[in-house]
């Protein structure tokens, strides 16, 4: 049997794993949160509060997984941010037909972005951190806290929103 004490010395992070974790998640970090609240500032401060619960914990951070904790802890300072502001909407009693568009647009990014910005939080995140992160299932429901059946019905929502909203790619282009 091994003390707890021996094991927490064990994932004890030092300050050049740290700043590695820095190097090759912040941008990454940056992205996703700016992706989902669109404030420049906001993303900075949750990313730097990020990075700052890794400091505090880094004694109890497995270095092999510190990506998984620095997107968990960016995930849930976003959430309780968005909270904080009460901006969450209720998005399954929002009309999809209220937020689709039947007009012709060239720019496939610009209109891809909007869709993404009306799903609601959960929808985005899981969404993020699956098609731009490249997060499996299972790691993105250790990030948020849902269960892999949960996160795959969230994506499936979420794209069969984005297919509605965005409709045939001939009326797009």
């Amino acid at each position: 049997m091994v003390p707890s004490l021996v094991c927490s010395q064990i994932f004890k992070m030092n300050i050049e794993e740290y700043n590695k974790a820095v190097d090759a998640y912040s941008d990454g970090v940056y992205r996703f949160i700016l992706k989902n609240i669109r404030d420049k500032e906001k993303a900075k401060d949750i990313v730097q509060d990020t990075f700052e619960k890794l400091w505090v914990n880094a004694g109890n951070v497995n270095p092999q997984k510190v990506k998984s904790y620095i997107f968990t802890a960016a995930y849930h300072t976003m959430i309780d941010l968005i909270r904080k502001e009460k901006r969450m909407t209720d998005f399954e009693t929002v009309r999809e037909d209220k937020y689709s568009h039947s007009r012709q647009y060239s720019d496939l990014s610009e209109i891809l972005n909007q869709a993404v910005q009306k799903l609601s939080e959960t929808q985005r995140s899981v969404i993020m951190l699956r098609d731009y992160e490249g997060y499996s299932y299972q790691e993105i429901g250790e990030i948020t806290g849902l269960s892999e059946a949960q996160v795959k019905v969230y994506i499936f929502r979420a794209r069969v929103f984005l297919k509605n909203y965005i409709g045939s790619m001939d009326a797009v282009i």
